[in-house]
Parts: structure tokens; C-alpha cells; sequence
């Protein structure tokens, strides 16, 4: 098992998309309610014990070799929001794509072949790092710090923060998401006797509302 591989994946310049997206970020901005570094790391919190939490336990199941199909419908079922999903299945077709040149395999080209409108992209994290030779916790891991870095990094750009201080709320937020992560792995080993309904279908509706709102807006920076 190659820990690099996982800094490959985890690594804001692996070209997945993730840098055109602010999860929910511009929004909260706009809204008022990020404003600064207290209300970040308060934002970012929130989001890791909710969509973090569920998108880990997705990328795990997905890198125990569960159905990824199977579990792409149970990511549908827990995305309420029709502009979410869309956002989704695009971040994980960009995912794809990239990981097919980076770790090419017939588990991937499967995906690519079987879904061509795309997978949710935890599940396509989860089916990468499979691919790449990484854990169940890897994958979580590589999921639960994703749902904090991209809405960090945007805030940075939204409001001129010191990225510094956006760099040390992720710091801080370490250690919440390696339980977010030991939490979802430890989910993600129980699929196999008790279905996919044991993963965490942890929600946020003001992300959903405010997804929604995103997506209609004539002039915006990011595209979710």
C-alpha cells in the first residue's frame, strides 16, 4: 500500500475539479454567515460531521469493494438537493477521468462505461483508492478532509483571507476528522452483513437550500 499514492489523491492540484467548487462556501458568504476566521472553522465544522461524515462512509465503502453502483443510488438517496446531485456526479466524472490516467484499471473503466453521466464523486474517491492500492480509512480519510479543504480554500479567495488562518483551521480540524473518518470506516465494514443503510446519511439542510439558491445565480465565482 503506497501512502503516497494517497497525497497524490488528497493533493488540492490533482486535476478532479474540486478548485471551480466552494461546497457551499460562496454561498454562506454571500449569506453573511462566513465572514470571518471564527465563522469558517464554525462552517467547516459543520459541514465534516455532516455531508463530510456521509461522503466518508461512501469513500470507504467504495474502497472495501462494495457495488459502487449500489452505492452510488445510496448516495442519490442521500443528496436531496437536484442541484447537489448534478454538482456531484460532475465532480466524480472529472475524478474519473483523471484517475483512469493516473491508475488505470477495468474496475474504472467499468464505472466510466456503466455511468457515463458520472458517479458521485465520494464513490469514485472510494472506487480510486481501491484502484490506487489504498484502505477503507484512507479513502475516509481523503473524503472527510475534502468536505474541509475546498470550502477553506474558497474562503481564502472570497474574503482576501490570511491563508494562514484558513491553513490553521484546518489544523485544528485534524483531529475531528480522523474520527469522522475511524467513524465512517468502521460503518463501512458492516455493509457487507447489513446492506448499505449502515452508512452514515448524516444531513445539512441549509447546504441543500442554499445549493439550490447557488445554482440560479446569474453571476457567481463557483460553480456550487
Amino acid at each position: 500500500m503506497s501512502r503516497t499514492a494517497l497525497l497524490v489523491l488528497a493533493d488540492g492540484r490533482f486535476p478532479a475539479g474540486g478548485h471551480a467548487h466552494s461546497g457551499g462556501m460562496e454561498a454562506a458568504v454571500a449569506s453573511g454567515a462566513v465572514h470571518d476566521t471564527a465563522s469558517l472553522e464554525a462552517f467547516c465544522r459543520g459541514r465534516l460531521h455532516t455531508t463530510g461524515l456521509t461522503a466518508a462512509g461512501l469513500a470507504a465503502a467504495a474502497a472495501a469493494g462494495h457495488d459502487p453502483l449500489a452505492l452510488d443510488d445510496a448516495a442519490d438517496a442521500r443528496t436531496p438537493s437536484p442541484a447537489l446531485r448534478r454538482v456531484a456526479r460532475r465532480l466524480g466524472r472529472q475524478l474519473l477521468r483523471a484517475a483512469r490516467a493516473t491508475w488505470p484499471c477495468a474496475d474504472l473503466d467499468h464505472l466510466a462505461h456503466h455511468r457515463p453521466g458520472g458517479v458521485h464523486q465520494p464513490v469514485i474517491l472510494g472506487a480510486v483508492a481501491r484502484a490506487a492500492g489504498l484502505s477503507p480509512l484512507d479513502a475516509a480519510h481523503a473524503a472527510a478532509f475534502d468536505s474541509v479543504s475546498g470550502p477553506a480554500t474558497a474562503a481564502v479567495r472570497l474574503l482576501s483571507l490570511d491563508p494562514f488562518d484558513a491553513t490553521a483551521v484546518l489544523a485544528r480540524l485534524a483531529g475531528e476528522c480522523d474520527t469522522v473518518a475511524d467513524t465512517a470506516a468502521e460503518a463501512a465494514e458492516r455493509v457487507a452483513s447489513a446492506g448499505v443503510a449502515v452508512l452514515p446519511a448524516a444531513s445539512a439542510p441549509l447546504l441543500d437550500i442554499t445549493g439550490e439558491q447557488h445554482a440560479v445565480r446569474t453571476v457567481r465565482l463557483f460553480a456550487s
